[in-house]
Order: C-alpha cells, then structure tokens, then sequence
C-alpha cells in the first residue's frame, strides 16, 4: 500500500492543508493499492502565491537558462524509466508497448521543447515596431488519467518555454505515477515555485485555480463538457485557454487499400491505450463495395486481439481505468444496440477467462449510421463503429460530418490519393497509413475538440502575448 500525504509547492514536498482522502486501486486487480491525501482550495492559493512570487524572474530567464532547465528534466524523467513504467502499470494497466512509448515520450517533450525555445522568434519586427512575446504569468494546468506523464509533461514543458510559471492539478486517482515522476521533475533542480503539484478533486482544486485572478492562463485537458466549465470560470477575469478535448476520430479505409497492412492499422488506431485516448479512430469508414470483406477482417483480427493484465507483453487492451469508467462503456455498448447497430464481436461483460479487473471486451459495431450516438459521441473504450461509404467524397463528408475533430486517419494503396483525402478533412492531425508519432507536430483541434495547440512553437504561441514598441520617427 502506497500513501501518498504530499503535495509540491515552492519547491518542496509539503503537507496539505486538505485532509480528504482518496483510494487508488490496480484496475487489473482491482485492488486497493494505497491512498492519496488531496489538496483543497487553500493549498491552490499557497501554489498559486508560490508561482506569482518566481514568476517576474523566471520571466527574465534567457533562451539558454530555459533550455538548460528543460534538459536537466528530459534527463531526470530518463534516469527513472524503469520507476515510471512500473508505477504506470500498477496504477493504470496500460500494455507494454503503451507504457513504454509514454516513458519515452515524456522525456522527448522536453527535448523537442528545448529544440522550439532555441529556434523560436521572441523577439520580431512589424513594420518599424519591435514587438516581444511576453510570457503571460501563472499558468494552471488540469490533466487527465489516461496518459499522465506525458500531460504533465507537456504543460510545465511550455510553461518553461514560454518563460511562465505553472500550477498543475493531475487526475488524482494518478497520484502515485504523479509522485513518482515529481520526484524526476524535483531532481531536475528548477528554481523554487516554478513547478507546483496539488492532489485534489476538479470542484475543489481545478474550480479554485480556474477562479483564482492571479492564474492568467488555464491549459485544459480532458472532455468537452468539463472544459465548458472552466471557460465559464476563465471569463470573469478574462483568462486564456488552451483546451485539448475529445475526440470522434475518423479512419478511412480506402477502396484500394491493402487490407492486410490496413485492417491491424485500423483496430490498434481505435484499441490504442485500450480505447481511452482522444484520438482514438473509433469510427472506421468502409467502402460500400468490399464492406462484407472488411467486417470479416475486422472481427477476425479484433477476436486475435489479446486482453488481459500489463505484465503479458503480448496484451494489446488492458483494463479501463476504474469501475465507474467500466460501467459507462458496458452502457455505451448497451446504446449500440438500443439503436440498432449489428454487434460484429464483443458485447457486454469480461473476456472470457477474466473474471476479475476492469477488462472491456473490444466491441465492433456494424450497420451504424453516422446519426447513432455511438458515432457521436465519444465513448473512451474499446468500443469502435463501422460506416459505410460510397466514394471519396461521401468518405469526406462523414469524416467531417462531427462535433469533434481531433484527429483522423486515411488508409491507402495510393500515398497522393490518400493525402488528397487528408488535405479535405477537418482534424487537427491527419495520419497517413500507419505513419509514427511525430513528437514535432502540433496537437489540437477543431469544433469541439479544443482551443489552441500544443506543441513547438504553436504552443509557445498560446502562452505568450506580443507587445509592440512604437518609437517615433528619428
């Protein structure tokens, strides 16, 4: 059992002031495996004061001194990986190979930062004004459970970038891999108050730093309707937001696709995490023509597919993240069926052979229109809907034809036929067959998917202001 009875503020692991308690649990056990002491809204105002108190220095910082500070982190979040990846496992259940790409990623988020700081333009001439990207102040963060290092990273990351300071209050059934990479972050040596972590809940800690006046900026991620919230909150001290929510994402299986190589891109793009990521392709768009082809495929492949707990580095879907979020895809899928989708594979209930532990059985829908609210609606599992289509055109137009748009994926024989389909769709990214993560890339979306972008210099963007110096004529 693990206790986790700090918070980080100023620098120094700390006491809250708030004394509720919450329970972590293995969601592949589903074991009590330790508690959190949460934080409250008097631990917000003392992190929020901490990083108010740094921030006119580390406004100040040069290139260099930001560079030197995101590499000391790229290089503490490197000596722990083994820490990191069995902390993920235990308190997540994420596969192997997920687990093992998010160690990876963390680190590389602050390299590709200290990359963006070096190149990035600070200083600009329009016209005959000198203009200067400002840092904008106190930045709050709010980040989700379903890849936790890798958000935390990437907010402090472009609150160092920026020159800003940052207050995060990560999902707190994460706070044992929270402790665990705070103890990597701390070692990096930042200046006192630059990074500050509260444990609490979104109505106690995530409403107090998204009201606080002195927290200029407020970087989002998590779902639509929890960040409608926080930009009613942002208003009435005019607070910016950066939002990266959820997602609806298109993959479009061509017609001349080799199914082969397509058909496993697919699953995985809509599997990926176990079905809990933003970005998941959970709507698979078929060609009419070789619809019967495609759904063999599919559900062959998908009952190949193996699930069951992280230690099995040949499971591909491991368990949803805790037992409410396992109860609201059992009643997605019951939706499915309510509206008339055809259950190609899966359904209700475990796989067969576990019978503890938060384990979905990957579920493909057939016969869905794109008016079903399971192809509406995001539904965070592994839970994927199958529409056909008739040409590229009519392709396009599902695609976009959503509230979302995050994120899409095209699947081709042909690379320029493809990429004419992706130059037509409304996503932040478009992935072409398969292609690897692109840790350059900006992230973010469209509609209802977000506002702003993560990422090099397009996030640097979002947490800087200009101001522009006007000298009069010599």
């Amino acid at each position: 059992m693990r206790t986790i009875d700090r918070i980080y503020i100023d620098g120094a692991f700390v006491t809250p002031h708030g004394s509720e308690e919450f329970a972590l649990f293995n969601p592949a056990t589903e074991e009590r495996i330790g508690t959190v002491r949460l934080g409250d809204a008097k631990d917000v105002a003392l992190a929020v004061a901490a990083a108010k108190r740094v921030f006119p220095a580390m406004a100040r910082t040069t290139k260099a001194e930001r560079i030197a500070m995101l590499l000391r982190l790229r290089d503490a979040v490197q000596a722990r990986t083994d820490d990191l990846a069995a902390a993920m496992r235990e308190e997540y259940g994420a596969p192997a190979y997920f687990t093992g790409f998010s160690v990876r990623n963390t680190a590389s988020i602050f390299e590709v930062m200290a990359a963006s700081v070096e190149n990035y333009a600070f200083e600009r001439m329009a016209g005959s004004s000198a203009v200067t990207m400002l840092p904008l102040g106190v930045v709050g963060a709010i980040t989700p459970w379903n890849s936790n290092f890798g958000f935390i990273a990437t907010k402090l990351a472009h609150a160092i970038g920026s020159g800003s300071t940052i207050v995060i209050k990560p999902a707190e059934q994460s706070a044992i891999q929270t402790q665990v990479l705070l103890e990597c972050l701390h070692a990096a040596g930042l200046p006192k108050g630059v990074l500050n972590v509260v444990n609490g809940t979104g109505p106690e800690v995530g409403a107090a730093l998204t009201t606080h006046p002195d927290v200029a900026l407020v970087s989002f991620t998590g779902s639509t309707p929890a960040a409608r919230i926080i930009q009613r909150a942002a208003i009435d001290t005019m607070k910016r937001t950066v939002l990266e929510l959820g997602g609806k994402s298109p993959t479009i299986i061509l017609d001349d696709a080799d199914l082969d190589t397509a058909i496993p891109v697919a699953l995985m793009s809509g599997f990926a995490n176990s079905g809990q990521a933003c970005v998941a392709g959970s709507r698979i768009l078929v060609p009419r023509a070789r619809r019967e082809d495609i759904l063999a495929r599919l559900k062959q492949e998908a009952e190949n597919l193996k699930v069951g707990p992280a230690g099995d580095p040949d499971v591909r879907i491991g368990p949803l993240a805790n037992a409410a979020h396992w109860e609201r895809v059992q009643s997605w899928i019951r939706i499915g069926l309510e509206e008339g989708a055809t259950l190609l594979t899966g359904g209700e209930g475990r796989p067969e052979g576990l019978d503890k532990g938060w384990f979905a059985r990957p579920t493909i829908f057939a016969d869905v229109t794109n008016t079903m609210r399971i192809a509406r609606e995001e539904i965070f599992g592994p839970v994927l809907s199958v529409i056909p289509y008739d040409d590229d055109e009519d392709a396009v137009a599902i695609a976009n034809d959503s509230d979302f748009g995050l994120q899409a994926y095209v699947l081709s024989a042909d690379g320029e036929r493809a990429l004419r389909v992706a130059r037509q769709l409304v996503a932040g990214r478009v992935v072409i067959n398969g292609a690897p993560h692109d840790p350059h890339a900006p992230f973010g979306g469209f509609r209802q998917s977000g506002l702003g972008r993560e990422i090099g210099a397009y996030g640097l963007d979002a947490y800087l202001e200009p101001r522009a110096i006007l000298k009069p004529a010599a």
